[in-house]
Order: C-alpha cells, then sequence, then structure tokens
C-alpha cells in the first residue's frame, strides 16, 4: 500500500507526541485564535475512504469524524457513535450514531444528518473502489473478503448493517481485541449516498474543499498546491466546546531553508516550528531561546531504509554496467551482506544530522515495532524480542533494543558479516565493490545530510572497495515518484532507500507486522522492490514466506493476548536477524519552538484521531508566550500520572460495554 502510512522521511514533519494531550501552565491567548505552521507534501486527492496517504489524512482527520476518538489520555472516547456494545463472544460490536451529528459543506451549511446508512455506504464505496486502506478490515468483518474478490457481488451479504438510522453494526469473523482502535480510520468513516453519487468522478478532487462533505470539527477552506492551506473552525459541530482554534493556517515548505522555521516563529507567522540542530545559525538561537527548546516524546512511527530486492528500473543509477547491475541484486539477496549494512550504519551520526549530536538519541529506534508498542505478563515488545532474536546468533547477544539508544551500530560485526557474505557472493561471480543507488530530495538539507552520513558511516566501515553507495539527489517530485508514489514495484527506482516509514493504524503489532507478507502485503513495493501476491523469486529467496508464515501464525491467535504478542515478536525477531528494513529514527522526539499548550491534544499511538501523523486540531489549546522547557516538563509529568489513572479506569470501562 502506498498507503497513509508509509511517510515519505520527514524533514519537517509534525510535532505530535511530545505536544499531545493534557494541560499545563501558560498564559491562553484570547479572541480568535488562529494556528500557523507548515506542511511538505500535497495531497494527490482527498479520499479519505480509498487513500491513506499522510497527506490526505492531515486533512481529512481533522474534518471527518468515525465512530470512535481518542482523548488526550489515549482512551477511545464516542465521536459519531455516542455509545456502543460487544457481544460476549467478541464478534458483534454495535454503535449508536448520536442525533446531534450532522454533515455540512465547505461553507459550513447543514447538508443533511449522519446516519448508521452512511457508515455502510462509506464501507461499500471503499471495497469497490479498491481502498488502499481496505487490508485493515477485509479479513476482519464476516464476508467482506469474498465481496472484495468478486466471490459474492451481494454487498448485503457482509457483516455491516444499518439495522435503523441511528444504529450500525459490525460482524466479525474472529475476535479482536483492538477493533475499535480502526474507527478512527478513513476506511470505516461515513459518506452520505446523496452527495456522492452527484459528485461522481469530482468527489474528493485535492484542490476542491467542495468536493467533500465534513462532519467534524474543521471545515476546508482553501488548498493551493505548494502553498498553503487553510481550515476554519466548524461552527454548529456536535462538539465545538472543545474545538479552540478558529483557524488552521499551514505554508508549504520545501525544507531547505532550515533556519526559516525558527525564524518564522519569532518573527509571529508560525504558532510552532521544528528546529535543526545542525543550521548554522541553531547555536546562536539556542543563546537566546534555550529555555524554549523542547525535545517531543518519541512516538510510534519508525524511519526505516528499505532494500530493494527485486529493482527493474534503473533511469536514476550510477552503474555503468549490467554486472553492476546483477551485483547489486545477488549481494541484497544476502542475508550477511545486509546484515554487514544494518551493524555498519552509524544511527547516532545519521540521526545528529537532524538533532544535533546532543538531540541525536532521542529519536532513535532499533525496532520496526516500537518495544513499548504493547505489553504482557510483565514485559514489553521489546524485551520479547530480545529473547527470541538471541536464538538467531551469537551477533545478537548483546544488542539493546530499546529506543533512544543506539544498540545496533558495531563496526566488528559488520566487517565480520561482510567478511561472510563476500565469500559467499565471489563464489556466485559478484564483483566487488557494490554500488547502492540511494535517493533523496535535493532541496531537503538535512535529508541529504542524513545519507551523506549514512554514506560515510557504511563505507567507512566497510571499505569503498567493498561497498559504495551512490547518492542520487533529485527534485523532490522525482524522489517521490520513484517511492512514495510509485504505484507498482516496477517503479521503485533504488537499491536503499530512507524514504520511508510507518505509523501504525491499530493497537497490535499486527499493524506493523502484517503490511509486508508476500502474498497480500501492501508495502511489498515501497519496503522490498516487488509487488505483493506475484509470488516473487526474490521474496523466497530471502525467506519471506517463512516470515508470513510466523505472522499468520500470531493472528491466529485471538484469545490469548499474551500468546498472540508472543508469536508477533517470533516474527519481528525473524525480521531484524534478516535486516531486510533497518528502522533508524522515529517521527518525533525532536527540538521545536511552539505556543501550544503542552499536551492539549488527542494521543494515542495508533490510528488517525490520536497520532503524530496526522497532527490534530481538535481540543488544541494556545498560549501568547513560547512554553518554557520547565512549563513543558511539568505538563508532561502532570500528564504522565494522570493518563496512567484515566487508562486504568477506562480499562475497568470496558466491561460495561460487553452484552
Amino acid at each position: 500500500m502506498k498507503t497513509r502510512k508509509v511517510l515519505a522521511l520527514a524533514g519537517v514533519t509534525l510535532l505530535a507526541a511530545g505536544v499531545l494531550a493534557a494541560c499545563s501552565g501558560g498564559s491562553a491567548t484570547k479572541g480568535e485564535q488562529t494556528f500557523a505552521f507548515t506542511y511538505e507534501t500535497d495531497p494527490d486527492n482527498l479520499n479519505y475512504l480509498t487513500t491513506s496517504k499522510a497527506a490526505t489524512s492531515n486533512i481529512t482527520s481533522n474534518v471527518i469524524d468515525g465512530l470512535l476518538e481518542n482523548d488526550r489520555y489515549g482512551n477511545l472516547v464516542p465521536s459519531m457513535a455516542e455509545d456502543w456494545s460487544v457481544s460476549k463472544d467478541g464478534l458483534t460490536y454495535t454503535y449508536k450514531i448520536r442525533q446531534d451529528a450532522k454533515w455540512y459543506t465547505s461553507e459550513g451549511e447543514e447538508y443533511a444528518p449522519v446516519k448508521a446508512q452512511d457508515f455502510v455506504t462509506g464501507l461499500k464505496y471503499a471495497t469497490d473502489k479498491k481502498s488502499q486502506a481496505l487490508y485493515l478490515v477485509q479479513d476482519s468483518i464476516k464476508g467482506l473478503d469474498d465481496y472484495a474478490k468478486g466471490e459474492n457481488k451481494d454487498f448485503s451479504q457482509v457483516g455491516i448493517k444499518a439495522l435503523d438510522d441511528q444504529t450500525v453494526q459490525y460482524t466479525l469473523n474472529k475476535p479482536e481485541s483492538f477493533w475499535n482502535s480502526k474507527t478512527t480510520m478513513g476506511v470505516l468513516a461515513p459518506v452520505n449516498e446523496e452527495f456522492l453519487n452527484s459528485k461522481g468522478d469530482d468527489f474528493a478532487k485535492a484542490t476542491d474543499p467542495s468536493s467533500i462533505l465534513y462532519n467534524g470539527p474543521y471545515l476546508l477552506k482553501s488548498l493551493v498546491a505548494k502553498s498553503s492551506v487553510e481550515f476554519a473552525k466548524n461552527p454548529n459541530y456536535w462538539d465545538k466546546d472543545n474545538v479552540h482554534v478558529d483557524k488552521i493556517k499551514l505554508s508549504f515548505w520545501d525544507g531547505q531553508d532550515t533556519s526559516k522555521p525558527a525564524e518564522n516563529f519569532k518573527d509571529g507567522s508560525l504558532t510552532a516550528a521544528r528546529l535543526y540542530p545542525t543550521n548554522a545559525s541553531f547555536a546562536e538561537l539556542e543563546k537566546t531561546m534555550k529555555d524554549n527548546i523542547v525535545y517531543t516524546q518519541q512516538d510510534s512511527t519508525t524511519y526505516l531504509v528499505g532494500t530493494n530486492i527485486d529493482r527493474q528500473s534503473y533511469k536514476y543509477t550510477s552503474k555503468t554496467s549490467d554486472e553492476q547491475k546483477t551485483s547489486t541484486k545477488k549481494a541484497l539477496l544476502n542475508k550477511d551482506f545486509r546484515q554487514a549494512i544494518a551493524f555498519g550504519l552509524d544511527r547516532t551520526a545519521y540521526a545528529s544530522q537532524v538533532n544535533g549530536v546532543s538531540g541525536a538519541s532521542k529519536i532513535l529506534r532499533n525496532l520496526f515495532v516500537p518495544p513499548t508498542f504493547v505489553q504482557a505478563d510483565g514485559k514489553n515488545f521489546g524485551d520479547m524480542v530480545k529473547e527470541k532474536l538471541v536464538t538467531y546468533g551469537d551477533e545478537w547477544k548483546d544488542v539493546n533494543l530499546a529506543d533512544a539508544q543506539d544498540g545496533l551500530y558495531n563496526p566488528e560485526k559488520a566487517k565480520a558479516e561482510f567478511a561472510k557474505a563476500k565469500s559467499a557472493l565471489q563464489a556466485e561471480g559478484v564483483t566487488f565493490p557494490i554500488h547502492l543507488d540511494m535517493p533523496v530530495d535535493q532541496t531537503a538539507t538535512t535529508k541529504v545530510q542524513r545519507v551523506q552520513s549514512f554514506k560515510q558511516s557504511v563505507e567507512e566501515t566497510l571499505g569503498t572497495d567493498n561497498v559504495v553507495i551512490d547518492i542520487q539527489q533529485l527534485q523532490k517530485d522525482e524522489v517521490l515518484n520513484i517511492t512514495y508514489f510509485a504505484e507498482t514495484a516496477a517503479g521503485e527506482d533504488w537499491d536503499i532507500s530512507d524514504n520511508v516509514g510507518w505509523s501504525p493504524d491499530f493497537a497490535d503489532p499486527s499493524t506493523y507486522l502484517d503490511i509486508i507478507k508476500p502474498s497480500v502485503g501492501e508495502n511489498t513495493k515501497t519496503y522490498f522492490g516487488f509487488d505483493s501476491g506475484t509470488d516473487n523469486a526474490a521474496a523466497k529467496k530471502v525467506g519471506l514466506n517463512d516470515y508470513e508464515k510466523l505472522v499468520t501464525e500470531a493472528g491466529n491467535e485471538t484469545i490469548d493476548v499474551a500468546k498472540r504478542y508472543d508469536k508477533y515478536a517470533t516474527a519481528q525477531a525473524w525480521l531484524t536477524d534478516s535486516a531486510l528494513i533497518i528502522p533508524t529514527t522515529s517521527l518525533t522526539g525532536r527540538p521545536i519552538l511552539s505556543k501550544m499548550v503542552p499536551f492539549t491534544m488527542p494521543f494515542a499511538f495508533s490510528g488517525n484521531k490520536g497520532t503524530s501523523d496526522p497532527l490534530l486540531y481538535k481540543y488544541l489549546e494556545l498560549q501568547d508566550k513560547a512554553v518554557t522547557v520547565d512549563e513543558y516538563q511539568k505538563a508532561q509529568d502532570k500528564w504522565m500520572k494522570e493518563k496512567e489513572e484515566s487508562n486504568k479506569k477506562a480499562q475497568e470501562e470496558l466491561a460495561k460495554h460487553v452484552k
């Protein structure tokens, strides 16, 4: 899936986890409030039902509400559904739609009530249009897989029913303890059938705010490509008392002048600004605003280096012969070679190109699934993975998989793994050095610095007589077209790429690990350079079929959550050992200047209604002065304590919904 969560590696993307949820001190602003920030990528459409690209959900998640949403402590709370219940066998979920939920035009005029049938219409449309996010629910909702495959053409046989105008019911194939967390995603959102039919092919056009209806806290007022995005508060929104900011103004920024956001914050034209410690002006900024430079918390978005194991296009390459192309392909199919790259990457140096030396560790990540994403039996997910990983070989015995430190960089291990790889590859006729094309947006300064750091550490560790990283500096649109926006694997024109990341859709490890199953995974082209479901020879050779068996076995465990997580840990351990993807950093954990009251936004590690991506404006409060480090820390301490209490209470309340 070129889906929402396949994130183009951010140079400035949003602030999130550290500015999410709970109140702090600081004086609040009075009168009409405007939040001004930046954005980097234009959406290619506004179709929240069919696309899952971050560029779209950054907009639509603020204007479209689903059944539930996240509060500031990460609890799922009513949105379009004012109440819900689940059957004792965990298979039937019934939601009561609130009577004050309405559809509005982009001008704020009431169009129609939001009804249960709108959710049925939305899912049918998403399925008929082969939504990029259909994978989220295709195997979950009874009969949906058969309908999606055309084996049954009667949508009334699918397990979603409008029992009356205010009641929508879903029937699942098997219990999913995390089902409600999926309801925040666009694929399960409602749409008004009359409006949908009236628009036809013009529904959800990227530059036309009037091409969709709105039931959320904001109305999209304008979108000018590579210029600006503007929102206004929906004055008739059912929960308008929790919408504190009146206008949102986002300005396009190409990532080139990394001193600009801070300058714009200081002159008052931005409400918040990402900072770049490697910029020459940062030292002076530290002197004048040291007490206001806040590092946000790490979130659940994981950025990666992908390996193209079946490259088909060579428009952007430094290779000069077919022999070099063949040698690179064979090298990337060799696990020891990939491990050499993984152990040879100095992640601290790589991250310091964004966060500076002192802040580099604050964004480091060593696992695809973050180590604290879920817990069971007193252990977090990372501890479970470590127990499995050490069985793969001595190279894993002393690794630390925790966040915020580099547990994998080890030049000696890299050299040892490369020596094994070189011996085997030479026997296959491979010639050295291996040339690896790595694309980067040439206008984004920090992105260029990152790949240059990658090149330096890998080449220094392994030697340029063995490996050469050929950086392909391209225009932004060129990079997007051969990575993020490539429709098929044939368009993925690179050998290794850090232009990819993943932000989880729901609260279960499967939201990460299912997406790269070779038979049905929606991200195999973006991560590995092959299309899923094609019985790809390269995928077989690297053992991805074995990986799929592990993931499938974990997914089949629906009763015992601890066993389920343990089995997913086994799959994650296999993936880590394979070095097919190399985790590098999280999205947040970066320095900012901000007038956002800390922890007043919704929070969640997954979904569309409380994550680092998209940035949400409902609940957000502003203050008239820049947040101080002391304010932020006090707010964080307060929020953490309140969150623990709130989550415990919410967990106890869950039993009341079982009927």
